[in-house]
């Protein structure tokens, strides 16, 4: 419903006892944004903007593109690329942006729409909900109801209802998240996927309200919206403004938008306007007295012209003579520089320049205004959440993890057939090397089974990189999940694996030789009353008896189990560090690649461990092959089939023999120094993939890049005044045609352009014997 048939015009129950709402006065106070451009120039992006952006007020910020609209956007949220130079200062009430958090005081929504596509739109909405908590509504909520109770105010109900279920914390789905659905019209998207490039989902324009509507469900009162209208049609971009409107002036909100052509109707429903040209302000003031400063500087609106498309219009050197008013007079090109000089002259600009010389009192800024913690809700919630949004999306993805599944039952099947164990022998060293090579085979497998990691770790990155700069949770909230719940899936895998091939190529399961070498194996199996079974009495039941012998007898199965299991969660670990640091497909197909094939060459199964060089040395020590190819080995080699034999000297065990000609080192220890060490791999490997998350960025910058005789016009149009231009187009006589009588209405654009196209087709020759002369 309407605010103000809710609530009465324009007040909230807040205003009846006395409450102030917190609000945030956001002040860019000269700032200069430069970039080094190849070194050899400087590209100043802002120059000397200063300003106030009030509360309680809906800023629209026009410009051209390419005046650096987003740049002043990420400036105030804080967000800047670190390599730009900065000269000045923002403030938040006073408070310079090291005073608190920026991040979750603001809220920079991007015109790029980055969403997981395999989430809905109200998943998506709850989500960032879940992460960014209710703020202070809970404390305000509280402070209400006890001066209503002390005034004996008895709210209505449903209003009430409605405040305390949006103050409510750590529910999975909050009536705000329904709320905002309805106010920018996704209710009839709610439960449809977002989409990707691989599946469709929602439209574009839904796209974009999903993106403005990820921030409006927060607590955060102070937003800088980049191009939100990008892909809407203007009746949804009006319905989605006059929102916003009624939230900013009913919880005096802080809400600076850049539109490029809002409509005349979506215009008038903004209290100031932030004219930014060539990286300087032009115009900052009220709505009201915009076109009364361009008059006064010469330039006048038509009738039939929008406000909003003269503004952008008016400044730019080749739309500029349009709207001259005073036709007996010449004309002459006003720079940027020069609107910026007679604004600072308007009564506009004078009273501006009054209020910025006053410092803001810091005493006056609410308690609950600006955010000081970086996670606003406790971390077991976060982790919670994050939980809960990535087994819906494992769930979402089934079919990725039904396949790997069914591929690894396929590859079983062909090794089982192919190393079948009535074709297996233990006679010699050779039989050994057959045997060997199967493990090899098993290792290779199972270590490239991780290989899905890669691409499904690449593709989240975006949505991650947006998350975390937002604060919506810690990188470790996002690795612990992925970590956690893809456990249960290599158990699968591993035992599927283990089932169709142990026991059909042939390995040992001797029990002798359990109850001889495995000790610690046999002391687990002994202890296991401790768990839960109710073993360890006098009288044990048969079946006791039975398990026992079944787990002692098998024990070499369920120690190549753990091995494999091992090698899976260490692959994934390997694949997940490479789409960390790598951050796109093509970096991780290549170096990623080069990486592997070094773990694989000095892993000491491709080139033996002698044979490597010895400044390689360390490679085949901090190589994850070489643990599990020597726990594989030992594991199946000293069993007593093989060592019950000798070899062909008829002095060595033939099980030794076949490891020292592979040089995997001839001791049984080593099965559990290699589970150890795997153990090992795979818990760093996902605390680097962690640590990559927190430190790395997206690559590729977001500037975009212009050539060298580009950068030295805008630097020449910066710097000039009322000196003539240095770029001088040649006109042949034709260009300068009468004005049509539909001049005087500034929509003359397009027959100018006609005009201009006429002349050059008809007297292409005489404008290039102009230009030569």
């Amino acid at each position: 419903m309407e605010a103000d048939k809710a609530w009465g015009p324009g007040r909230q129950p807040s205003h009846k006892v006395g409450i102030v709402l917190p609000t945030v006065e956001v002040s860019p106070l000269w700032v200069w944004l430069v970039s080094d451009w190849q070194r050899e120039q400087n590209l100043p992006f802002l120059k000397d903007a200063s300003g106030i952006i009030k509360p309680s007020r809906m800023t629209l910020l026009l410009g051209p593109p390419s005046s650096g609209k987003t740049t002043l956007l990420l400036a105030l949220a804080g967000k800047l690329d670190p390599s730009l130079k900065v000269k000045g200062e923002v403030t938040y009430n006073g408070h310079s942006l090291n005073e608190f958090v920026p991040q979750k005081t603001s809220a920079y929504i991007s015109q790029n729409d980055v969403h997981v596509g395999e989430m809905t739109v109200k998943e998506t909405l709850d989500f960032s909900a879940r992460c960014q908590g209710v703020g202070s509504r809970y404390e305000l909520l509280t402070e209400l109801a006890r001066r209503e109770k002390d005034a004996g105010i008895f709210p209505e109900a449903e209003i009430d209802l409605f405040m305390k279920a949006t103050a409510m914390e750590g529910v999975e789905s909050s009536l705000i998240t329904d709320y905002t659905l309805r106010i920018l019209g996704l209710d009839v998207c709610r439960d449809t996927i977002v989409g990707d490039e691989m599946q469709r989902g929602i439209s574009g324009g839904q796209k974009k309200r999903v993106t403005t509507g990820e921030m409006i469900v927060g607590p955060t009162k102070t937003l800088f919206m980049d191009e939100i209208s990008t892909g809407l049609d203007s009746s949804t971009t009006y319905q989605i403004v006059k929102c916003l409107q009624q939230i900013v002036h009913l919880t005096e909100a802080t809400i600076l938008m850049s539109l490029l052509q809002p409509a005349p109707e979506t215009f008038d429903l903004f209290d100031d306007i932030i004219l930014l040209s060539e990286g300087q302000i032009v115009y900052q003031g009220p709505r009201d007295h915009v076109l009364e400063f361009f008059e006064s500087c010469g330039f006048r609106c038509p009738e039939r012209k929008g406000t909003a498309d003269f503004l952008q219009e008016v400044t730019s050197r080749k739309d500029q003579e349009q709207y001259w008013a005073d036709r007996s007079s010449p004309y002459n090109y006003v720079s940027v520089t020069e609107f910026a000089r007679q604004f600072k002259r308007f009564h506009v600009g004078l009273r501006l320049e009054n209020e910025l010389s006053v410092p803001y009192a810091k005493a006056r800024s609410h308690k609950a205004a600006l955010v000081y913690k970086k996670y606003s809700v406790p971390k077991k919630e976060l982790l919670k959440a994050s939980f809960d949004k990535e087994w819906l999306l494992i769930k979402r993805n089934s079919f990725v993890y039904v396949f790997k599944t069914v591929q690894i039952i396929i590859v079983a099947i062909i090794a089982a057939t192919v190393f079948l164990r009535t074709e297996m022998h233990t006679r010699n060293e050779g039989d050994g090397a057959v045997y060997v090579g199967v493990l090899l085979f098993t290792m290779i497998i199972n270590m490239f089974n991780g290989f899905a990691e890669l691409s499904l770790t690449i593709q989240r990155l975006p949505v991650f990189y947006k998350q975390r700069d937002l604060l919506f949770h810690p990188p470790w909230a996002f690795t612990l999940p992925t970590f956690l719940l893809r456990i249960p899936i290599s158990v699968l895998e591993s035992i599927v694996w283990m089932v169709l091939t142990y026991y059909t190529i042939g390995f040992a399961p001797e029990a002798s030789r359990q109850v001889i070498m495995d000790p610690i194996f046999i002391f687990i199996v002994d202890e296991v009353e401790l768990f839960g079974l109710g073993i360890g009495s006098v009288n044990e039941p048969e079946w006791v008896e039975v398990v026992k012998f079944e787990l002692r007898n098998h024990a070499s199965f369920f120690k190549q189990l753990l091995v494999v299991f091992l090698i899976q969660q260490t692959a994934a670990g390997i694949f997940r560090l490479i789409a960390g640091v790598c951050r796109t497909m093509i970096i991780a197909n290549t170096g990623g690649a080069l990486t592997l094939l070094l773990v694989f060459l000095l892993g000491g199964f491709i080139l033996p461990k002698d044979q490597i060089p010895k400044w390689w040395q360390w490679g085949y020590w901090v190589s994850p092959m070489t643990y599990c190819f020597n726990a594989l080995a030992v594991n199946e080699m000293f069993a007593p089939r093989w060592m019950n034999k000798l070899a062909s000297d008829n002095v060595t065990r033939l099980g030794v023999a076949v490891l020292k000609n592979f040089q995997v080192f001839p001791d049984r220890n080593w099965f559990w120094i290699g589970t150890a060490a795997l153990f090992g791999f795979a818990v760093l490997l996902n605390i680097l993939f962690t640590l990559t998350l927190m430190y790395l960025n997206p690559l590729g910058k977001p500037q975009a890049i212009i050539s060298k005789e580009t950068a030295r016009e805008m630097e020449a149009d910066q710097e000039e005044t009322k000196e003539e231009p240095r770029l001088r187009l040649n006109r042949s006589k034709n260009d300068s045609l009468p004005r049509s009588l539909s001049a005087t209405d500034g929509n003359n654009t397009r027959e100018m352009a006609i005009q201009r196209m006429g002349s050059q087709s008809k007297n292409g020759l005489t404008r290039n014997e102009d230009s030569n002369h």
